[in-house]
C-alpha cells in the first residue's frame, strides 16, 4: 500500500464511513499504540451490514436476538478489515474512536486516548483470511509512517479480564516478522 494519511487523519484508499462514536483526543496526545480487535455480528457470522449499523448507532434490536443486548452500545473503531481484505475507516486517526473500553497498557489507563483501533471481521472460533493479513500489514505500514507507534497489542492484552479478541487463531508471528521495530505482546497470550 502506498496510501498516505491526509492532514485530517483519513487514509487515502480506505472506504470512508464516518461514525458518530468519536471525540477529541486529549490535547497534545498522538497515537502510540495500535489495538487489534475481532468482531462478527451476529457472532461467528460474516459479511452482513451489522458492524456498520453498530458503529452508526442504527443496529436494529429486532433483527437478531443477540442485537437486543448490544444495540444501545456507542462504539466505533478507526478501521475495519472485512474478510475479503476491504478496508473501511470510521474515525480519523487524529480523533479518539471508542473501541477499547476500560483498558490499560504498560501502566497507562484509557487506551482510547492514545491508540488506533483496527477491527478484523472475525471471531475466536476460526482463522482470519490471508487477504485480511495482507490488508493489515499494509495498513500498519501506513500508520507507522505517519504516527509515532511503539507497540501493537490485542484487545485481550489491554482488557484481559473482559476480552479475548483477536482470539487464539490470530497469527501474531506474521506481524512480528514484518515489523521488528514495534513491540508486541508476549508470545504465550494471543
Amino acid at each position: 500500500m502506498t496510501e498516505r494519511f491526509d492532514a485530517e487523519g483519513w487514509l487515502a484508499g480506505a472506504v470512508r464511513r464516518e461514525s458518530p462514536n468519536q471525540d477529541e483526543r486529549p490535547e497534545g496526545e498522538r497515537p502510540s499504540l495500535v489495538v487489534i480487535h475481532a468482531i462478527s455480528l451476529p457472532p461467528d457470522d460474516f459479511g452482513g451490514p451489522w458492524i456498520f449499523d453498530l458503529f452508526d448507532n442504527t443496529l436494529d434490536p429486532a433483527a437478531h436476538p443477540y442485537f437486543a443486548a448490544i444495540h444501545h452500545l456507542r462504539v466505533s473503531s478507526h478501521f475495519l478489515i472485512r474478510r475479503d481484505g476491504e478496508l473501511v475507516q470510521f474515525v480519523s486517526c487524529d480523533k479518539r474512536a471508542w473501541h477499547a473500553g476500560v483498558s490499560e497498557w504498560q501502566g497507562r489507563e484509557r487506551c482510547n486516548d492514545f491508540s488506533i483501533g483496527i477491527e478484523l471481521e472475525g471471531c475466536d472460533a476460526m482463522p482470519f483470511e490471508s487477504a485480511q493479513y495482507d490488508a493489515l500489514k499494509s495498513l500498519l505500514q501506513a500508520i507507522l509512517q505517519h504516527y509515532p507507534i511503539s507497540a501493537v497489542a490485542g484487545h485481550c492484552h489491554i482488557a484481559p479480564q473482559r476480552k479475548t479478541d483477536p482470539g487464539p487463531h490470530f497469527d501474531w508471528q506474521q506481524l512480528r516478522c514484518e515489523f521488528a521495530t514495534v513491540r508486541f505482546p508476549a508470545m504465550q497470550k494471543s
